[in-house]
């Protein structure tokens, strides 16, 4: 089975308006409007300028899984800690840092062109049929993310520039590898739907031990 190839050009961090949208279609019908709008902008501050070098933590680029990994379960831990103390906000922060991460291992790692070659017949299944935590898949030896290839990388961003850039940059390059926006092409779709489904998952993880006190809190119950 054949991948789903990129198309060239387009910018290389997700558009805000996906991370909104991901995060409003798995969480929304958890968290009152304020706690959702807490944990959105949480979320999009991860794509501000300065977390965007040095912290390949933040977004799995660099070949960084178990660095992201341990990322995940250190904000997992802050929302704990934070609801221990009757700080919701701080909680709802942690838990949109934790998200974009989440999020971000889809858009800019193989995952689904790993995910598609691992299905069995011709027909590639649909986008909504998508597993975003298949274990082949997950721990291929063939499960890579973009390099960022300083300072080619950065200037990839410049729209008018990125037609003349792109080519000197590696296939392995994050502006080459990323599924940020669709743009991208009919891969997009599949790490849109893995992300939603990936939000749930790491959203049930966070919630299932928490005592019921603290989860009325998270979920500001009493909105």
């Amino acid at each position: 089975m054949g991948m789903i190839k990129p198309m060239a050009y387009n910018r290389t961090i997700m558009l805000p308006k996906y991370h909104i949208e991901i995060t409003r279609e798995a969480l929304g019908e958890h968290f009152s409007a304020a706690g959702l709008q807490k944990i959105i902008t949480a979320n999009l501050h991860q794509d501000r300028l300065a977390a965007q070098y040095g912290h390949d933590e933040f977004h799995c680029d660099n070949n960084a899984f178990e660095k992201s990994y341990a990322y995940i379960e250190e904000q997992r831990t802050l929302v704990i800690s934070a609801l221990q103390n009757k700080d919701e906000t701080s909680a709802w922060a942690a838990f949109g840092r934790l998200m974009h991460t989440a999020q971000d291992f889809y858009a800019h790692s193989n995952y689904i062109d790993l995910w598609i070659s691992h299905q069995k017949g011709t027909a590639i299944p649909a986008p909504a049929e998508v597993d975003p935590v298949d274990s082949a898949s997950l721990h291929s030896p063939a499960l890579h993310s973009g390099k960022l290839y300083y300072p080619l990388e950065l200037l990839s961003y410049v729209e008018f520039l990125r037609p003349f850039i792109l080519p000197l940059l590696p296939r392995d390059s994050h502006a080459w590898m990323n599924l940020d926006s669709p743009a991208r092409g009919p891969s997009f779709i599949y790490a849109y739907h893995a992300a939603v489904k990936r939000t749930k998952i790491e959203f049930e993880e966070t919630v299932v031990g928490l005592a019921k006190d603290h989860l009325a809190l998270f979920l500001n119950e009493n909105r």
